[in-house]
Order: C-alpha cells, then sequence, then structure tokens
C-alpha cells in the first residue's frame, strides 16, 4: 500500500482536483467533507476515493474522524491537506460574531484540529507531510475579507512554526 493522505473539504473544488491527483500518484486517499452528501458520494463513485464526513472545526470530531480512518485502513495517515474553508465575505462593521466564527473555525481552527490530530504519530513514524492551502489575501488583505484574511494570514503562521517544530523528525510542512 502507498502512503495515505487525507484532504479536508475535499470533495469539490481545489479539495478534490488534489485528491484525484494524490490518488493518480498512487496514494490511498480519504477525502472528508461536513455538508453535502449527495455531493460528496457522487465524488466517490467517481473517483473510487472514500470519503468522511466530519466537521475538522472541532477537535473532537478530528480525533474521533483520524482514529477511525487509521483503523479502517490499517495504517497512520502520511500525508495531510489542510484545505477545508468557507468564505462569509461581509465588511467588518456589518459582519456577525457568527459569520466570524464560522470562517475561524472552518479555515483556521480546523487546521489546528486536524494537524494536532495526526502529527504525534508522523513525529513517531519519522515521515509526515503536510501542506495547508492558503490565499494571497492572508498576506495582502481583501476588502469584506476580516475573516477570511485573518484566517489564512494564521495559516502562513501555523505552518511555518509546524514546519520548524518538525523538520528534525522527517516532517515537511
Amino acid at each position: 500500500m502507498g502512503k495515505i493522505a487525507l484532504v479536508t473539504g475535499g470533495t469539490r473544488g481545489i479539495g478534490a482536483a488534489i485528491a484525484a491527483k494524490l490518488k493518480e500518484d498512487g496514494c490511498t486517499v480519504v477525502s472528508s467533507f461536513v455538508g453535502n452528501v449527495e455531493k460528496a458520494e457522487e465524488f466517490s463513485k467517481k473517483t473510487g476515493i472514500k470519503t468522511c464526513k466530519f466537521d475538522a472545526g472541532y477537535f473532537e470530531n478530528c480525533q474521533k474522524a483520524v482514529q477511525e480512518i487509521e483503523n479502517d485502513l490499517g495504517s497512520n495517515i502520511d500525508i495531510l491537506v489542510n484545505n477545508a474553508g468557507i468564505t462569509k465575505d461581509r465588511f467588518l462593521h456589518k459582519m456577525s460574531p457568527e459569520e466570524w466564527t464560522a470562517v475561524i473555525n472552518t479555515n483556521l481552527n480546523s487546521m489546528f484540529n486536524v494537524t494536532r490530530s495526526v502529527i504525534e504519530k508522523m513525529r513517531l513514524k519519522k515521515f509526515g507531510r503536510i501542506i495547508s492551502i492558503g490565499s494571497i489575501n492572508g498576506l495582502k488583505g481583501q476588502v469584506g475579507q476580516s475573516n477570511y484574511s485573518t484566517a489564512k494570514a494564521g495559516l502562513i503562521g501555523f505552518s511555518k512554526a509546524v514546519a520548524l517544530e518538525n523538520a528534525s523528525k522527517g516532517i515537511t510542512v
């Protein structure tokens, strides 16, 4: 069996393309999703890629899902693609706390939640690849996207710090 990859937000758009390429390259891929079961089933039938429904914005969900994936496949996750993301665009002075929290939870907290759920086993194995999908808006900002830009800026800092912490353990971020 090749490497095992988990792609969050991996049943549509960029995530689906990444999952398909990883499969083409010989990985066993699991794509997570949170909402549209019908689209996820359609994606799975089309690609042969297993899907797993869980909300990566919540730590306990991630721990449980990672454990289930690893038990089901009989091995630890080698490659993690943090791709889960949403937008709820609105000028800050009109943005609700719920819109802010939803984007931060899905786009930023999910990255910690899933990465934290796989990092210890990667360190023990002395191998891991963690890819987090960013945006230019994390560097330059964007009108109506204070929540999204904040999450993507946090992703950049998180990735740099985790890379430094784990490079000596054979993990690239």
